[in-house]
C-alpha cells in the first residue's frame, strides 16, 4: 500500500513541477513584463550615461568660458596700456580703452562694463516740425 501512495505522490509532484515550469515559461504577460523591465533598466542606464555626458559638457564649457574671460581681460589690459603708450596725447574721452582695470578687478570675474549710450549728445533737429517747402 505504501508503494502505491509513493507512486501517486511522485506522479502528483512531477505534474505540479511540469505545470509550474509550463506556467513560468508559457505566460505571455510575464514575458512582456520581463521585457518591459529589461527595457526600463536599459533606459535608466542610458539616461544616467546621458546625464554624466551633460555634466561633463557643462563643466568643460564653464572652463572654456572662464579661460575666454581671462584672455579677454588680458587683451583689454594690453590694449589699454598700448593705447596709453602709443597715443599719450589722446584725450581720455576719445580713448576707447580709457578704463584701466585695477589689479583686484583683473583678478575678479566681474569686470565693470561700460555701456555706450544709444543717443547723440545734442539735438539732431529731426523732430522739430520743419515742413519741407514745395517749389
Amino acid at each position: 500500500m505504501t508503494w502505491e501512495y509513493t507512486l501517486v505522490g511522485l506522479v502528483f509532484g512531477i505534474g505540479i513541477g511540469i505545470g509550474a515550469v509550463a506556467m513560468r515559461f508559457g505566460n505571455r504577460k510575464l514575458r512582456q513584463q520581463q521585457a518591459m523591465q529589461h527595457e526600463l533598466d536599459k533606459s535608466k542606464t542610458e539616461l544616467e550615461k546621458y546625464r554624466q555626458e551633460l555634466v561633463g559638457h557643462f563643466a568643460y564649457s564653464a572652463e572654456l568660458l572662464d579661460n575666454m574671460a581671462r584672455d579677454y581681460r588680458q587683451l583689454y589690459q594690453y590694449m589699454s596700456k598700448s593705447s596709453n603708450n602709443l597715443l599719450p596725447d589722446l584725450p581720455n574721452q576719445e580713448n576707447p580703452f580709457r578704463y584701466q582695470l585695477t589689479e583686484a578687478e583683473a583678478d575678479n570675474d566681474q569686470a565693470p562694463v561700460v555701456i555706450p549710450s544709444d543717443y547723440s549728445e545734442g539735438a539732431s533737429g529731426l523732430l522739430r516740425g520743419q515742413v519741407p517747402r514745395r517749389d
